[in-house]
């Protein structure tokens, strides 16, 4: 069931990090997938650098914090094409 839900929160998770960088246009429900799990991995790597937790499960905390990451993956894939 872990794999379930880690789909469903990358999928969450990618959809906000492209309504708030505004790179939603044509990405997809499997981009979104991608850019959320992807971002969940840059997102609890980060936190827990600086002393926080990362992905605690299926939550409201864990979805920021995969949401952060995908944010960040997303400002970085933006800045290198252009």
């Amino acid at each position: 069931m872990n794999f379930f839900l880690w789909i469903l929160l990358g999928g969450i998770a990618g959809w906000l990090a492209t309504l708030f960088t505004k790179t939603d246009e044509g990405n997809g429900i499997v981009n979104n997938i991608i850019i959320g799990v992807v971002g969940a991995f840059i997102g609890g790597g980060l936190f827990s650098f600086f002393g926080g937790n990362d992905i605690t499960g299926f939550n409201l905390y864990s979805l920021f914090v995969a949401t952060i990451g995908a944010v960040i993956l997303l400002t970085i894939i933006k800045m290198v094409r252009k």
